[in-house]
């Protein structure tokens, strides 16, 4: 029987590249490794307490309880919507990636991370814009775009909102304060 572990905080691929590393130092077997989910071979005995310590060093944590594993899957969802720019509605992304409907993963959502899934989508995407004022590849009117707002008005106005500075007070200040995403909720 293959084992599935649910490992809370991967979020990019270095976080694959660290969690791989380390269980194959412990010996483990990986059939598949996606964020936040690894697929250990048929036969593989599974040290608990060990790989349990192991993750949390690296600032990763084990899930057992499967509203927690639902819960990544959803963050890892929104994540993987927001870097990848995908343009669809959440609620309806959400609802039929989960087979649940919305105001059900919305309370569950809120309930364990004391935010709702909309404000963490707000928070991803505000760090989103950070990164892209900082390279410097696009002006605001892009940026706005690429991350589905109407316009470049309703960005700044929200990005202001959530920061409280402009835009291009950020731009210009040069001063990147960066969340990491795993530090967002």
């Amino acid at each position: 029987m293959k084992t599935t572990l649910y490992i809370k905080n991967m979020v990019c691929d270095r976080c694959n590249s660290a969690v791989m590393r380390e269980l194959n130092a412990l010996g483990y077997h990986v059939e598949s490794l996606e964020l936040g989910q690894v697929v250990l071979d048929q036969d593989t005995p599974v040290e608990f307490t060990k790989l349990e310590k192991i993750l949390q060093e690296l600032g990763f944590e084990l899930l057992i309880e499967e509203t927690d594993v639902l819960i990544e899957k959803i963050k890892t969802a929104i994540i993987n919507k927001v870097e990848n720019q995908d343009h669809s509605n959440l609620s309806t992304y959400l609802s039929s990636t989960f087979s649940k409907s919305y105001p059900v993963l919305s309370k569950l959502f809120s309930s364990k991370e004391g935010i709702s899934i909309e404000k963490y989508r707000i928070n991803l995407q505000m760090e989103k814009v950070k990164e892209m004022i900082q390279l410097g590849e696009l002006n605001f009117s892009e940026i706005a775009y690429s991350l589905d707002y109407n316009n470049s008005g309703h960005l700044a106005k929200q990005f202001k909102h959530e920061t409280g500075m402009s835009m291009t007070e950020f731009k210009n200040q040069r001063k990147w304060d960066r969340k990491s995403i795993d530090d967002i909720v």
